[in-house]
């Protein structure tokens, strides 16, 4: 048997493994009796009801590839918003989509810009594709459009977004959207993340649409992973102009959206009284978590989308650390988010009425010292 000296195996690029790996949230709770998974932003409603109609329907046919363009779910999200499906890219998951950006739009010695508390998926795909990552601190954990512009430098090519922004559920409005937009150099792709924007119910917000309507360096992605109840199916798509849909085309997998995706995302699409009811479950339950939580005597931060960041003391007992495996081992899951540059904080997803009085329950015998 040969033996291979260590430049004879094959070796990473320089910078793949300094990134740090996206880790998930936990997913079971051993021994607890019921397990309450908070911690991914996941509906608590399920997905609509003509979805499993629909998937039903393809399972008879799974030997057949599906359709590469993934035309009916192209054609569904533009009837929905009234987009052209020629600039719609599918994907799987909004994630596929944002690392793909990236990788088409970065070369080594490139920056790309990120709020400080941003979804950590972006810094991975920017350093993924050679490029540094540039992060900016956020202002009471928003996106501080002026700190943004200030990071630009000639060797800046992409500017991610996440509005509502994940972890913390703040916002900007849409003129300061278009703000940052207009202080951009045109050069420079600017990527509107929207996995929560159907949850938003405030009258100065847009997702992104219209600014992708006028603009030839804005795309924006969205996601079925959140109000319509498809995590589990992995869908993503995008809105953007004519060249960088195009781009995506070019160097997306031939089918990376797969048949039952492409079917249960359609019906999905063509279900609003479903995504209503969702909308009303979480404006009355983010409201009610967030009031029961403040009385508790922790700082909730303002949220638009479906989750809440609870901030803990950093002293003594009742710390978010020990929050966390008080309530998970008592089946709740929450997310910890001290990867985000939050250590003293838990993100909460707002369950159903079950979830939601159960978690608040236990955090009362926490906060009062119980079992602790």
């Amino acid at each position: 048997m040969s033996s291979f000296a260590p430049s004879s195996v094959p070796t990473p690029r320089p910078g793949v493994l300094d990134i740090a790996a996206y880790v998930p949230g936990r997913h079971a709770a051993p021994g607890a009796a019921k397990i309450y998974k908070l911690s991914s932003n996941e509906t608590p409603l399920g997905p609509s009801p003509l979805v499993k109609a629909a998937m039903a329907r393809v399972a008879e046919r799974l030997e057949i590839y599906p359709d590469g363009s993934a035309h009916r779910l192209r054609e569904a999200i533009g009837e929905a918003y009234g987009l052209d499906p020629a600039r719609i890219a599918c994907g799987n998951g909004s994630d596929d989509l944002l690392t793909l950006l990236a990788q088409i739009y970065l070369r080594e010695g490139d920056e790309g810009i990120v709020s400080e508390h941003g979804f950590l998926l972006y810094p991975i795909a920017i350093r993924a594709a050679g490029a540094t990552p540039v992060v900016v601190p956020e202002t009471n954990l928003t996106v501080d459009v002026d700190a943004m512009l200030a990071a630009v430098t000639e060797r800046t090519r992409i500017v991610y977004l996440a509005n509502p922004n994940n972890p913390t559920g703040t916002y900007l409005p849409f003129s300061e959207v278009r703000r940052l937009h207009a202080g951009l150099p045109s050069h420079v792709l600017l990527v509107l993340d929207g996995a929560y924007a159907e949850y938003v119910r405030r009258e100065d917000y847009e997702a992104g649409i219209a600014l992708v309507e006028g603009a030839e360096n804005v795309v924006m992605t969205r996601t079925f992973s959140k109000i319509y109840g498809l995590a589990g199916l992995r869908i993503g798509w995008a809105y953007g102009p004519e060249a960088v849909i195009d781009a995506i085309e070019r160097t997306r997998g031939p089918f990376n959206v797969n048949a039952l995706a492409i079917e249960a995302g359609a019906a999905a699409m063509g279900d609003k009284a479903h995504v209503e009811r969702a909308q009303a479950h979480n404006e009355k339950w983010l409201g009610w978590l967030t009031q029961e939580i403040e009385a508790l005597g922790l700082r909730v931060t303002p949220s638009v989308a479906n989750f809440l960041l609870i901030h803990f003391p950093t002293e003594g007992e009742q710390t978010a650390k020990a929050a966390d495996d008080f309530l998970f081992n008592r089946g709740f899951i929450l997310r910890g988010v001290a990867a985000y540059g939050l250590p003293n904080a838990l993100r909460l997803t707002v369950g159903s009425e079950e979830a939601n009085r159960g978690v608040i329950a236990a955090l009362i015998e926490f906060m009062r010292g119980r079992n602790v």
